[in-house]
């Protein structure tokens, strides 16, 4: 590949795509503040750089996976973009808010470079499988440029319109996750007290009008979907405090469109609590054990 990538953000999901990027020939420089993160990329082969600037400065993409909208302004505004060749395309793979998405694009815009914003769905597994979905906020042009890049670190990249539009997306996408993650615990539970097998509710939502992802791939109780991190005690997977920032995120944009959604809200303060009362680090899923919990109280 005549592309060069600077991989800026090379944590439990950056780390993995970056490795994907290597393994299809991408020439790629990566980098991330933690050492730790740092250490585990160069391990899988992924060539590694002392900062995030140095890696910019050679290459004609910039790619971040970074925790927050500010942790991204603040990199654009103190030297990334300055460091960056002219005309070089940031694409920023992170979730944010979508107004700090538009102002991060702007930026680049405004210092001469391309911009988009394609954050992902699929967690881990999905990063390490190369198998993510990635909606994508950009101008036709940009888009079209990152496609052959998105498809070694994914099976799908939707365009979802302009600069923002990749977020927009994301953000109802999880809403509706995280609504339909609590209501199949729900059920799960229930069936528990009313004496039904893991297995046989499972046989009757997969297959009937309550299907759903939730149930058939990241099914909250063990057995029915081996793959599912029930089977291994909850861990991610999507980790319940990505889930929490992310449900904040969609509350931010209902408030802001003053949208009335009751279950996207309500979502957003069970995983708020699910996380204080330590689910921070269990995947989201888990949400099931707080359930059970609460119940039995």
């Amino acid at each position: 590949m005549s592309e060069t990538v600077a991989f800026l953000g090379l944590g439990h999901m950056g780390g993995p795509m970056a490795v994907n990027l290597v393994k299809a020939g991408y020439q790629v420089l990566g980098f991330d503040v933690v050492p730790a993160a740092v250490e585990a990329a160069a391990a899988q082969g992924v060539p590694v750089v002392g900062s995030a600037t140095e890696a910019a400065a050679q290459a004609s993409i910039v790619l971040t996976m970074f925790p927050s909208g500010k942790h991204l302004l603040d990199a654009y505004r103190g030297g990334l973009l300055a460091a960056a060749q002219p005309g070089s395309l940031f694409l920023d793979c992170s979730t944010i808010n979508v107004d700090e998405a538009r102002e991060a694009a702007q930026l680049a815009v405004d210092a001469g470079h391309r911009a988009a914003d394609a954050p992902v769905s699929g967690g881990v597994v999905g990063a390490e499988a190369g198998t993510l979905t990635f909606m994508v906020g950009a101008l036709a042009e940009e888009f079209e440029a990152i496609a052959p890049l998105l498809e070694v670190m994914g099976k799908r990249a939707v365009h979802c319109g302009g600069n923002g539009a990749g977020q927009a997306a994301k953000i109802c996408n999880n809403m509706l996750l995280g609504v339909t993650m609590i209501a199949a615990s729900e059920a799960f539970v229930l069936g528990e007290k009313l004496g039904l097998e893991h297995q046989a509710l499972y046989d009757v939502i997969s297959t009937a009008s309550g299907q759903c992802w939730a149930v058939t791939t990241n099914c909250p109780v063990p057995g029915p979907v081996p793959g599912s991190p029930a089977n291994r005690d909850y861990q991610p997977g999507f980790a319940g405090a990505l889930m929490s920032k992310d449900l904040k995120l969609a509350v931010s944009a209902l408030q802001s469109a003053g949208i009335t959604a009751e279950l996207g809200s309500l979502a957003s303060q069970i995983y708020d609590r699910f996380v204080d009362e330590g689910g921070a680090g269990r995947d989201f899923s888990g949400i099931i054990t707080d359930i059970r919990q609460k119940s039995a109280e």
